[in-house]
């Protein structure tokens, strides 16, 4: 379950901790028949207390364990054999790692330019240290003071921390070191050019900050004496601010930056096939020197209680390899089961890429077509992506309530949210739809659905309601 979880952006590095620890485990494919060599053959060997061991008939080639047993001795512990599969140290060439400049390095740079003293550096640097990676100062003044004193043994006033806030609040990027939006964008505003428009959205942030944001523009447009043309001006210079001037600087994670497909679905001419991402499909095998050390065990005429304790250590190692190859293999059949079951139940929309093609689909249909349980779908189907023609999506993506029609049709609610999403981007940006028009004509379209039901599908479509989405 865990090796199914993994996304394929991280099986790799799984793998690779895998053939670390156990140097039993190889890469490349496996030509060796699956029964030669079985390891259960020596179970026996170790249920018993006694030293005393059958001897071999098998005199033939007599090989023992003396040289495991020597790395046994060192500080290696066992693994000099991972250089036989990893080539030597010198060999390995290093990879090369881009250094990002952080926000707070950023702003830590700019520090220069204010020639201060060793102990307000400090203050300053602490102050720089409580900005959030969106911009914002997150610590009251009283609480910097606290943290200098306790902290750092620093003893400072509330006035020289609030000089050096106001001295970082002109730092780039524009509007950092604010407490709030409304003092973001007030410092952004106070940074250009002080025009008309300028000043007007000043006025509009200082002094009428809550009816703007509720967009209650007509009440703004009336107090300020402005007509259409110059307000529109004005509120066009505010919505242009940034209200998050950190976020120029944030660093994404690798992992998060781009999304790697666990499946391919091809189409060709009219039938699907569907294949696995290679990265999810490695070449392993169980390493023939460990093997070969079992055979000699067999072989050797001196098996004393060290050679079994080795041997031990052999098995476990053989036996810990054997069961990650099978997980690994388990992990693509479970894979490729319910993806499969999933294409096919929703083979519609494989072909025309339309989402009005969905059909309603719940974990359980995929469960009881693939024989799996619940809790394994759900596991593959919220890890995992599969890439088509019309784009690359999560599997999850498939997965929808039904809804039902007036005519009594089971149609997906992936459907309607797709129509109340065509109908709320053709609206009139100057008249848009509220909740119970769009309810209204969704009925009229033949979709029995509820006002609040509409209200939840636009939320989860993260549509603001009518009077957010009004426009100039």
């Amino acid at each position: 379950m865990k090796l199914l979880q993994i996304p394929t952006a991280n099986l790799e590095e799984r793998i690779k901790e895998e053939l670390e620890e156990n140097p039993a485990l190889e890469q490349g494919e496996d030509d060796a028949p699956q029964d030669e060599y079985d390891l259960q053959d020596h179970d026996d060997d170790f249920d018993s207390e006694s030293e005393d061991v059958e001897l071999s008939d098998d005199t033939a080639d007599k090989v023992d364990l003396d040289d495991f047993l020597r790395h046994e001795d060192d500080d290696s512990g066992g693994y000099d054999y991972a250089d036989d599969y990893y080539g030597n140290a010198e060999e390995k060439q290093q990879t090369p790692v881009s250094v990002e400049n952080s926000f707070h390095d950023h702003l830590v740079d700019q520090l220069g330019m204010l020639e201060l003293d060793e102990r307000r550096q400090k203050i300053a640097e602490q102050i720089i240290g409580s900005i959030d990676e969106d911009g914002y100062l997150r610590r009251e003044p009283t609480a910097l003071v606290d943290d200098l004193a306790f902290g750092q043994n620093i003893e400072t006033s509330l006035e020289e921390v609030n000089d050096l806030i106001q001295d970082i609040q002109q730092f780039d990027p524009p509007g950092v070191c604010a407490w709030t939006l409304q003092e973001c964008l007030l410092l952004q505003l106070k940074r250009l050019p002080q025009s008309k428009e300028v000043k007007n959205a000043v006025v509009i942030i200082d002094h009428h900050f809550n009816e703007f944001i509720k967009k209650h523009y007509d009440k703004i447009q009336r107090q300020l004496g402005l007509n259409a043309e110059d307000f529109k001006e004005v509120i066009s210079i505010i919505i242009k601010l940034n209200p998050k001037p950190g976020s120029a600087f944030a660093v994404l994670n690798k992992a998060e930056s781009y999304v790697i497909p666990d499946f391919f679905v091809f189409n060709n001419n009219g039938k699907l096939e569907l294949s696995l991402n290679s990265k999810n499909a490695p070449e392993l095998r169980v390493s023939e020197g460990y093997k070969e050390m079992m055979r000699a065990y067999d072989r050797s005429d001196k098996k004393d209680k060290r050679q079994k304790e080795a041997l031990l250590f052999i098995k476990q190692k053989l036996d810990a390899a054997k069961w990650f190859i099978d997980a690994i293999k388990q992990r693509q059949h479970t894979l490729l089961h319910t993806m499969q079951a999933i294409m096919d139940f929703q083979q519609e929309f494989f072909i025309t890429g339309d989402d009005t093609s969905l059909k309603p689909m719940i974990l359980k249909d995929i469960a009881q077509m693939t024989m799996l349980d619940v809790s394994t779908v759900s596991r593959v189907a919220n890890s995992k992506f599969v890439q088509t023609e019309f784009g690359t999506y999560k599997l999850k993506y498939f997965f929808s309530e039904a809804l039902q029609t007036d005519s009594g049709e089971e149609v997906s609610t992936r459907e309607v949210k797709s129509i109340l999403n065509d109908i709320i981007g053709g609206e009139n940006k100057k008249k848009p739809y509220s909740d119970e028009k769009l309810t209204d004509m969704l009925v009229e379209k033949g979709y029995n659905i509820a006002r609040r039901t509409v209200a939840k599908y636009r939320e989860q479509l993260n549509i603001p309601v009518a009077r957010l989405r009004k426009e100039l």
